[in-house]
């Protein structure tokens, strides 16, 4: 059943992130997948986003969302076309692909891992991220161009580009040269905008019409502030508690409830929040039933 608050064509997924880390193995290590399942159906949400404990057969995933009355919304796929050409990422992203087409997903998501610093990046003070040079950016853009081509034609699936903290697209800047040049789909992400030191409205101004999908995401300013004073790595502001889900933080997700209801924006948003769900302002059942509540209060409000 649609949710009433939300425009036509514009749905509200959970990311199992609040349950179960994707990285950090003992961040909700524990729990079991019903329960991540079940707390996102009681708390009203229509989709989820694939994570580590779903199963991969195509048949039953499906059947395993069904019994919750959920749809898989999307999944992350981990992509280097910043270090390897168009085919090899065709082969690396097959089974990935073939996954989410065979269980009724639209869009990809395109996490754009590769030129991270080496070893373990997230676990690497924030200023030692590698990055693209001027020269590097053009042919990188011309090949997520035609990656982005060749999953529309193959497997039906639209690429949403996942501006990221410690990855290749970090800053506004990063971000737009690349968008620019690839004119791919994007993914706006309110908390990962934050974080880097700009306003999520400045991506919906540029590229408001290349929109392909939205993460919900807070951020807790404090925390974030002594993670840069600091020079902290990403995983120790997930421990940290920088992240949350929208309403526990400092962003105003006003603005892009205007630009969803007055864009003809068609899609998932999704309430994403990396934590640690042992914490007591983390816990994921009662975190994500907040959120719910204050993106559809939002929603019924008037534009």
């Amino acid at each position: 059943m649609a949710i009433e608050q939300l425009p036509d064509g514009v749905q509200l997924g959970v990311s199992p992130l609040s349950w179960t880390n994707e990285v950090l193995d003992d961040l909700g290590g524990e729990t079991p997948l019903e329960t991540c399942l079940s707390h996102a159906r009681a708390n009203g949400y229509e989709g989820v986003e694939l994570g580590r404990k779903f199963p991969r057969d195509p048949c039953l995933l499906r059947n395993t969302l069904a019994s919750h009355k959920l749809e898989l919304v999307t999944g992350w796929y981990s992509g280097f076309l910043a270090e390897r050409d168009v085919s090899a990422e065709m082969v690396a992203v097959e089974p990935h692909a073939k996954l989410l087409r065979d269980v009724g997903a639209k869009i990809i998501v395109y996490g754009p891992v590769g030129k991270m610093a080496p070893g373990a990046p997230l676990d690497l003070p924030m200023n030692e991220r590698l990055v693209l040079d001027g020269g590097a950016v053009d042919s990188y853009g011309a090949r997520l161009a035609e990656f982005t081509q060749r999953l529309e034609g193959e497997y039906g699936l639209t690429l949403a580009y996942h501006h990221h903290l410690m990855m290749v697209a970090e800053t506004f800047d990063e971000i737009s040269s690349i968008i620019d040049r690839a004119r791919c789909g994007l993914l706006l992400d309110t908390g990962h905008a934050h974080a880097a030191g700009f306003e999520y409205t400045r991506l919906i101004e540029r590229f408001g019409d290349l929109i392909r999908h939205i993460h919900l995401k807070d951020v807790r300013s404090e925390r974030m502030e002594q993670v840069r004073d600091q020079n902290l790595s990403f995983n120790t502001a997930v421990r940290m508690g920088m992240f949350t889900v929208p309403g526990d933080g400092d962003i105003d997700f006003a603005p892009l409830a205007t630009y969803v209801k007055t864009s003809g924006y068609q899609g998932w948003m999704v309430v994403e929040a990396e934590q640690d769900p042992s914490l007591a302002e983390a816990e994921p059942e009662a975190a994500t039933r907040r959120a719910f509540d204050h993106v559809t209060t939002l929603f019924g409000k008037s534009a």
